[in-house]
């Protein structure tokens, strides 16, 4: 599945206290990395968003927000180097990996995938099933 083309606001928030502001302000200007980032979650009707592409964005963790319609799969696909974590938002579906059970995914279950693992994520209920997914290098 490829990204949508559709905007994602991406907003910095500092705040709470001006010593905080200021405290931030002098991280940010020195750093060399990764930096703070915030990603509102409204797709609108896109299927995929990227929330976080990799490096330089962070250090190796790249996510985004899927939703699939009822009766339909992401893909079998294999994250090779890569972790991966489902972190449901609502809906219902299984995550598929070769030679496993089935396992549910609905809000209140994180399911995790192996680097190395070929699996599937499938829309299983009667509403759109929401998630994000994580990777990061496991080697």
């Amino acid at each position: 599945m490829t990204p949508c083309s559709c905007p994602i606001a991406i907003i910095a928030v500092l705040a709470a206290s001006a010593t905080l502001l200021a405290s931030t302000r002098e991280v940010a200007e020195n750093a060399t990395g990764p930096r703070l980032k915030v990603v509102r979650l409204d797709p609108g009707d896109c299927p995929y968003v990227v929330l976080l592409g990799g490096p330089p964005e962070t250090a190796s963790m790249r996510s985004g927000l899927v939703t699939l319609a009822p009766g339909t799969s992401i893909g079998r696909h294999n994250t090779e180097n890569n972790e991966e974590m489902l972190v449901p938002l609502e809906g219902e579906g299984e995550l598929r990996l070769d030679g496993q059970a089935p396992v549910v995914i609905k809000p209140g279950l994180i399911t995790y995938a192996p680097a190395h693992t070929a699996h599937d994520v499938t829309n299983t209920g009667t509403r759109p099933l929401r998630y994000i997914f994580i990777v990061a290098k496991a080697e």
